[in-house]
């Protein structure tokens, strides 16, 4: 067969913007970068872990703040039906032994009648009815048995678990938005393709009007192309609404302005990856990783209920008036608190948290499980695509060399106007396999880097 090889120089050359630069790793476009960031910033999902977050920070605090000292101030006041005082008989023996003191410091005789000129001081209230108290209190927490300490580590490693969760919801949303950009890559590359599709059909139109002019064809020949190209408009139809629906998605994904979505002309473009790189701890890994070490301690902090602990116990009235007389004006100790059985209680809670902890590492397990999987998944997938890239660049070559042979023919009267239509219509399938290709490969590429823990963005 043979071959016009400027003809088919031309070609190449028309179609080599769909040939994409390789890149030796991912290297995400600007403005693909720039969406990816306003979908995390604009995800519910992604905002609540971040609250999550936060809350264990608090929790943290919390757990230190027990051997913070606690102050608190007090008042109040109460009102008894009656004073409390004395019976009548303690009444009466203090007012006896108060006059034989005092005749004792007078130098009065044991036997001689108390003299009436000397005043009695009367027996206090043991408590007035009308109590007005103002005072403050300490507690300090010296010790508390581990449970305090076992509480911090656990929430700190839920920390962590809920920040590698927010990570891995990261990737998601990411992902998300890679695939909906390829897609309108894909999209814009289909455009070019049916561009190129368009220049072809109108070359026939014109060869074809001439040769209807010259007596070479029928106007069946003409109708035709006519039906071709209305073909073609309803294609290039296709990809306005494919277009506005991936705009659409994208504006759902990032709450980005839909005027600067349809401004953008995202090209897919091929990478190329070592296969071969090992991987990456991915995020879910290790929040389950985490999330088992937040379990085993808070299993630790419950059995901890079982030590002593310790406390240190002010108080200080800032009113002596009203106090009873068996009412200290301040005092300060120490105690030990010491849970020798709770009914089971705590030795029940931390043998439930150890069973949490043992299914985090049955997800553990299985996720590793489902990462190498996964990892294994996207290299093969990987490699086919590279493979049915090279094929179906063969089949362009071909596809193009027989578009142009039948064509000679046909301008030779020795093929029909329908071999031609065929001939492009089998060009076109071509150069849409490729994009779809292409696509393909980005696809690969992004779900072994995601496999593998190596997703940047």
């Amino acid at each position: 067969m043979h071959i016009n090889k400027s003809r088919l120089s031309l070609f190449l050359i028309a179609f080599s913007w769909f040939i994409p630069s390789l890149s030796m790793a991912q290297d995400l476009d600007p403005d693909l970068k720039a969406l990816i960031r306003k979908g995390l910033e604009v995800s519910h999902t992604v905002n609540i872990n971040d609250f999550d977050v936060a809350q264990t920070k608090v929790d943290q605090k919390l757990a230190k703040s027990v051997f913070l000292p606690k102050v608190t101030f007090n008042g109040s006041f109460t009102r008894l039906d009656d004073d409390i005082s004395f019976d009548d008989d303690t009444q009466n023996l203090l007012i006896a032994t108060q006059k034989l003191l005092i005749k004792e410091a007078a130098g009065i005789p044991f036997n001689e009648a108390f003299p009436a000129n000397i005043p009695l001081t009367e027996i206090p209230n043991l408590q007035d009815k009308n109590i007005l108290k103002s005072n403050v209190d300490l507690d300090w927490v010296l010790f508390s048995g581990l449970e305090a300490s076992n509480a911090l580590k656990a929430s700190k490693h839920k920390e962590a678990s809920l920040t590698y969760v927010g990570m891995a919801e990261k990737d998601k949303i990411a992902l998300k938005i890679i695939e909906a950009y390829d897609k309108l890559a894909l999209v814009y590359a289909t455009k070019q393709v049916l561009s190129i599709s368009e220049k072809y059909l109108n070359e026939q139109e014109f060869y074809v009007k001439k040769a209807i002019e010259n007596g070479l064809a029928t106007p069946i020949s003409r109708k035709k192309i006519e039906l071709a190209q209305q073909q073609l408009i309803a294609k290039q139809l296709d990809f306005d609404h494919n277009k506005t629906l991936l705009i659409e998605v994208l504006h759902q994904l990032t709450k980005e302005n839909k005027e600067h979505l349809s401004l953008l002309e995202p090209q897919l473009r091929s990478f190329t990856i070592d296969a071969s790189l090992s991987a990456d701890k991915r995020s879910e890994i290790k929040a389950l990783e985490e999330a088992e070490k937040a379990a085993l301690y808070k299993s630790k902090m419950e059995k901890s209920n079982f030590i002593p602990k310790l406390a240190l116990k002010g108080h200080y009235e800032f009113i002596e008036d009203d106090l009873s007389l068996l009412d200290p004006k301040w005092y300060i100790g120490a105690g030990i608190k010491w849970n020798v059985f709770d009914g089971n209680q705590s030795r029940l809670k931390s043998k439930k948290s150890k069973i949490e902890s043992q299914k985090y590492r049955e997800r553990l397990e299985e996720a590793k499980e489902m990462v190498s999987l996964s990892i294994t998944k996207a290299k093969l997938a990987y490699e086919s695509s590279l493979q049915y890239t090279n094929i179906v660049q063969k089949e362009i070559e071909l596809a193009s060399d027989t578009y142009d042979m039948i064509n000679k023919q046909y301008k030779n009267e020795l093929a029909s106007i329908n071999d031609v239509l065929d001939a492009l219509n089998d060009l076109e399938k071509a150069n849409f396999k490729l994009q779809e290709s292409f696509f393909n490969e980005r696809r690969a590429v992004t779900a072994m880097l995601h496999a593998k823990g190596m997703l940047n963005y």
